[in-house]
């Protein structure tokens, strides 16, 4: 009777092992010009490509977001989001053909965060292809974040001459990346970041890559806070976030684009609970970031703590912060304002901590206000404050070995280090060191690489007489 009864238990459990070894797909955001009340469905390899099955309709859970529990077979399998038909299957950013999305499934209880970009029908949010400029692009849909353990949207920003220039540029993170950019993504209005950034670049100004990610909705609170704030029963992910940030995500930028990596040209901004994040990043990391943007924070959402932790935390180098905020962003006629007051806690922390006022900017307009376009009007200057002086202080700006250019590489690729005339000669290995291109070009000449798989490569160029030098490619 007991193997018996021990048999039943271990097939009951395995019974309910499978019923809920499940895939929960999240929907975290939706197009702005979702139709009100659009029903939204996943089609894939799991259900024969229906798009309209009622089987895999989404549960809408309100504010845009959107869940699904399924049992696909384990391996790879492929899907796209749709509102019931082929003809309303999702876009990419600007309205256009998205390949399939595809993820890998083993078995075990997984969740998959997502973000819908458009609708092929109704184009880029219905602005004619959204209003992101076109050096701007969505790095990756759901990149995982292995601290965390879920996947985000990636933003990324290069600058105008990327392309054209051997150039390595300093590099800001900024949070709650759907408003940034476009508005047809973002809550209630974006910061227009990159016209702001291409308008001073057509001025003069060097450029910086800006690495936008989006948050996390439900999350949002968890992973902008390492302190849990009791009333809200949310916050205490924050550590985990920062070390999303500077662990993996920087490593990759790092890896695939041509930054200056250094402390001294890498910054951290955001807004409300962006702004307390990235206090807390630029504190605690002293090593990574030298420069933060701090708008509008809500320092109250950890109480005492974040001042606390910026005293505690001596300074370790050179910085730059730039605090700002409404003269009364609760609009409810206080006229002690909490923000303000906070943020000038905080500040006084950093001289506490032997940073000195001119590393300190302090500002508070009588017209602004928490929201998006406030933060719009005063990012450049608090772009240019933060990264003044920051390139032409820095010796790693000079390409010390060959650089090729654009990087990651388009079917053509030119390299700087030679001279126009110059005979070069160019070998370019696979990452395997298998040698896959051999040839002879002028210097000013294009190499072709349209007909390399994905991947990375390793390109040697010698002139005539002289010495090997050696660079990276990603194709």
């Amino acid at each position: 009777m007991k193997n018996k009864k021990s048999l039943l238990t271990g097939l009951f459990l395995c019974t309910f092992w499978v019923l809920h070894a499940q895939l929960l797909i999240k929907v975290t955001a939706v197009p702005a010009n979702t139709p009100a009340g659009a029903d939204i469905y996943v089609a894939g390899t799991f259900n024969n490509w229906n798009p309209g099955n009622p089987a895999f309709k989404l549960t809408a859970l309100g504010g845009g977001q959107y869940q699904i529990s399924i049992n696909p077979p384990v391996g790879q399998i492929k899907f796209k989001f749709t509102r019931g038909s082929w003809a309303t299957v999702e876009g990419n950013a600007s309205g256009g053909f998205l390949p399939d999305r595809t993820l890998s499934y083993n078995g075990s209880p997984a969740t998959a965060e997502l973000s819908i970009l458009s609708w092929e029908d109704l184009g880029g949010g219905g602005n004619g292809g959204g209003t992101a400029a076109s050096n701007v692009s969505v790095l990756d849909n759901a990149f995982f974040m292995p601290e965390l353990g879920r996947n985000r949207r990636i933003w990324l920003y290069l600058p105008p001459d990327y392309n054209t220039t051997a150039k390595k540029y300093p590099v800001l993170y900024m949070h709650d990346g759907q408003n940034l950019f476009d508005a047809t993504t973002s809550f209630s209005g974006e910061w227009q970041v990159d016209e702001s950034l291409n308008e001073l670049h057509a001025q003069g100004d060097y450029g910086c890559i800006v690495v936008g990610i989006d948050n996390g909705g439900q999350y949002r609170l968890d992973e902008y806070s390492p302190w849990v704030n009791t009333q809200y029963n949310a916050g205490g992910q924050g550590d985990e976030y920062v070390d999303f940030i500077v662990n993996t995500l920087k490593p990759f930028i790092d890896a695939h684009y041509r930054t200056l990596p250094g402390r001294e040209t890498t910054g951290i901004a955001g807004s409300s609970m962006g702004g307390l994040i990235s206090m807390y990043a630029l504190s605690e990391r002293q090593d990574i970031f030298s420069k933060a943007g701090i708008f509008s924070p809500a320092f109250w959402f950890g109480g005492d703590q974040p001042g606390q932790h910026v005293a505690s935390h001596p300074k370790a180098g050179p910085a730059r912060v730039y605090f700002l905020a409404g003269a009364d962003e609760e609009q409810d006629g206080n006229q002690s304002n909490y923000v303000v007051n906070d943020m000038a806690e905080v500040s006084n922390a950093m001289l506490a901590a032997g940073f000195s006022a001119p590393e300190i900017q302090f500002q508070t307009f009588a017209d602004g206000a928490h929201s998006e376009w406030f933060w719009a009007r005063e990012f450049p200057q608090v772009y240019q404050w933060l990264f003044a002086g920051t390139v032409s202080a820095t010796t790693d700006n000079t390409p010390s070995k060959l650089e090729s250019f654009p990087n990651p590489a388009g079917a053509w690729v030119r390299v700087s280090g030679v001279e126009e005339m110059d005979a070069v000669r160019f070998r370019i290995y696979n990452s395997g060191g298998t040698l896959v291109r051999d040839t002879v070009l002028a210097g000013n000449s294009p190499l072709y690489t349209g007909d390399l798989p994905s991947g990375l490569y390793i390109v040697k160029a010698r002139k005539k007489g002289g010495k090997w030098m050696t660079g990276r490619l990603v194709r």
